[in-house]
């Protein structure tokens, strides 16, 4: 009887003297894994637009169907996104729009603390695909 209580209290004391296994999360934050996918952003050029060529891979691969295009066309024939969406909420981060992007217009990020309280702020538009950019 007297055993195990001895036994619990020399593990309880190994622990109160051995280093936290926890982190003071916020003040601490985690390095995610090089294989983590976080929130989307846009790649963009030299004058702050995005790179994406509208060609719709991304739609077509999207097993969630959560991106949402619509195509438009320069006077010289490029396509560019009018409007391109991603309800983050609706999501699954599994990452084929980024392998299948032809020119890595679309990136998925490391950030993970995208929070708010109202959803209609978890769709992400062009705009805002490439402000997340500047936080990454």
């Amino acid at each position: 009887m007297i055993i195990p209580l001895v036994k619990g209290l020399l593990l309880t004391l190994s622990r109160f003297f051995s280093k936290p296994i926890t982190i003071q999360y916020p003040e601490e934050k985690r390095t995610p894994y090089p294989t983590w996918r976080g929130i989307h952003y846009f790649m963009t050029n030299e004058k702050g637009e995005t790179i994406c060529v509208a060609c719709g891979l991304c739609v077509a691969y999207c097993p969630s169907q959560c991106i949402t295009l619509e195509i438009g066309e320069r006077e010289d024939g490029s396509r560019y996104p009018i409007t391109y969406e991603i309800d983050a909420l609706r999501c699954i981060y599994c990452g084929f729009c980024q392998e299948v992007c032809p020119v890595n217009a679309i990136r998925m990020s490391t950030n993970y603390e995208y929070v708010h309280y109202d959803k209609a702020n978890f769709i992400l538009t062009k705009e805002k695909l490439i402000s997340l950019k500047e936080k990454v």
